[in-house]
């Protein structure tokens, strides 16, 4: 916070003023014309769709993929929804997500693969979408869980 003994034109720092519209607008003392943005602004810049990977070569956005390719990725998402998820404790041997090299943390959510290797969700379920093979061991994560469904 500014204290300023002098007249408010003088005084550096920031001062609310009114302007001729009748909206708030901040003005900074310094000679930076550019402030941050109003909240209209800030707030009408909308998302960009996700991108999705149809194959290892290929990235594109949500709007631009094909039926086909829209069904494959949801055939993939709901295979991946069925891995097994756990929140780490602390007291598992492995304390290392090898997709990102960050160590886990108690309480990060983990998901478990067939293999039993263990990622960190958000690290797996992106690797998942682009390849469905265990990083760690190159075993097909599909055809594992499939075979685990299974009954004889």
């Amino acid at each position: 916070m500014v204290t300023c003994i002098m007249k408010p034109e003088t005084c550096t720092g920031i001062s609310n003023r009114r302007n001729t519209k009748g909206t708030d607008s901040v003005r900074e003392a310094s000679s930076d014309p550019v402030g941050p943005p109003s909240y209209q602004e800030a707030f009408s810049v909308q998302a960009a769709p996700p991108l999705y990977h149809p194959s290892p070569s290929v990235t594109r956005s949500v709007t631009q993929l094909t039926e086909e390719e829209q069904i494959k990725i949801a055939k993939r998402i709901g295979l991946i929804q069925h891995l097994p998820t756990g929140n780490y404790d602390g007291c598992k041997k492995i304390r290392e997500c090898v997709i990102c090299m960050g160590e886990f943390m108690i309480g990060d959510a983990l998901r478990y693969l067939p293999c039993m290797h263990t990622y960190h969700m958000t690290c797996i379920d992106d690797w998942l979408m682009r390849s469905l093979t265990c990083p760690s061991c190159m075993e097909p994560v599909d055809a594992a869980l499939l075979t685990s469904y299974e009954t004889n």
